[in-house]
């Protein structure tokens, strides 16, 4: 989703020298991009009780485990450690990042020094490093065993950061068109320079090979991350005709999905680089949430995903519209409606549910074989942000404009 926050802060002179920019193909040799096999000893980290007369239910104030409270202002961002789904990373407008633990919201250390807003944060691969990018440009890197930073770098005004798959390799977007890539944490460096607009989204592809980005002028570019160009770029009809807000990739890397202000989504073959699908909005009869003006104006695709199990993609819309498209026939599915709109959604892995958040505060869950509802959470009093799943899709964790990032349990008669 795209923030619309006030810039709270200029950036600053680094106090770090610009690394020098050298060829990564040598340097991303010495990486090794295949999961390493680790002993993991807190795998099964925390179990929940359930909560009684709450779950699916509009009765109870807050249908949440646990609150963390730490945050001054809209908390932005959350992203959960990928290794053993305990501890959490939270970013937000009062320009700082925690990192703290799931089972009880307990701090482990504050991710001190940025000076605006942190809008983006992520664990590594193997959850040891913790990165914090703040809207001006400042990202930060901490050990997350020692509590220490580790490394630190100032770009352009920052659009979006993620991890590699399988190396400590960071990624990230600039508003002056750049995309950057470093290795964490010695610094070595690779730039992927796009048009002279805004490198608004990007994604690293399942492969580690390769990555999409988004920009906004409309156009999208596959990056080769060794050799530093770009394999396919997208652009005119091909393009979108807005700014790009989202992109996403299926499980093997062969489809990408890209969404757009213009409220189209494209589905590109990954190796051709060519369109091979279109998804427009329906026009729905009753749109609640829209103000005056028209529907083209207001309505955007704010997220997007495909189902690892089933040939389905889901696509969000700003207008509060969840729609469900069947890959094979390219044709809608079904179309959910909520009273307000889409911040974000995520595929349950291994199943055909997708979890939308929006900005009603609500967490709800869809079967995406039927279009039906199957529960919603609530507890937040302003609209979520960002949201995360953990891996066995237990537990739903949550920011908001309330200033609050909360730990939902989900419970489903079905499992």
């Amino acid at each position: 989703m795209l923030l619309s926050v006030p810039l709270t802060a200029s950036r600053a002179p680094s106090s770090n020298p610009l690394p020098k920019a050298d060829d990564l193909a040598q340097e991303m040799e010495d990486v090794d991009f295949e999961e390493e096999e680790e002993e993991e000893g807190n795998e099964e980290g925390w179990v929940l009780e359930p909560q009684e007369g709450v779950v699916g239910s509009m009765e109870g104030p807050d249908d949440s485990e646990v609150t963390f409270a730490l945050h001054s202002a809209s908390v932005f961002c959350v992203s959960l450690d990928p290794k053993t789904n305990t501890l959490a990373v939270t970013g937000g407008e009062d320009d700082k990042a925690f990192v703290w633990r799931l089972s009880d919201g307990e701090l482990l250390f504050e991710c001190a020094g940025h000076k605006d807003s942190v809008t983006c944060a992520g664990f590594s691969h193997d959850s040891t490093l913790v990165a914090t990018g703040d809207m001006s440009g400042l990202l930060k890197v901490w050990q997350v065993d020692t509590k220490e930073e580790v490394w630190s770098f100032e770009a352009g005004d920052l659009e979006w950061m993620e991890w590699h798959p399988r190396a400590p390799v960071l990624l990230a977007g600039t508003a002056d068109g750049n995309t950057w890539m470093w290795k964490v944490p010695n610094g070595d460096c690779k730039t992927f320079q796009g048009p002279n607009c805004p490198a608004t989204c990007g994604r690293v592809l399942p492969d580690g090979k390769r990555a999409v980005v988004g920009y906004e002028d409309g156009t999208i570019r596959i990056w080769d991350l060794k050799q530093g160009s770009p394999i396919h770029v997208l652009k005119g009809t091909e393009g979108h005709q807005g700014p790009l807000t989202c992109v996403a990739a299926n499980q093997d890397g062969s489809l990408i999905l890209t969404g757009s202000v213009d409220c189209q989504a494209k589905l590109v073959s990954a190796t051709t680089g060519k369109v091979v699908g279109v998804f427009r909005p329906e026009t729905v009869a009753s749109q609640p949430s829209l103000g005056e003006g028209e529907e083209s104006e207001s309505n955007s695709v704010e997220s997007l995903g495909f189902c690892s199990v089933m040939p389905l993609a889901a696509v969000g819309y700003l207008d509060g519209t969840l729609a469900i498209y069947d890959l094979a026939t390219q044709t809608l599915r079904h179309q959910c409606q909520h009273q307000s709109g889409i911040v974000q959604l995520l595929w349950e892995a291994g199943t055909a549910v997708v979890y939308t958040c929006s900005l009603d505060g609500i967490v709800r869950l869809w079967d995406a074989r039927t279009g039906r509802l199957l529960t919603d959470y609530r507890g937040h009093t302003a609209e979520i942000l960002d949201f995360a799943l953990s891996k066995d899709a237990s537990l739903v964790v949550t920011t908001s404009g309330d200033h609050k990032a909360k730990v939902f349990c989900v419970q489903r008669p079905d499992r």
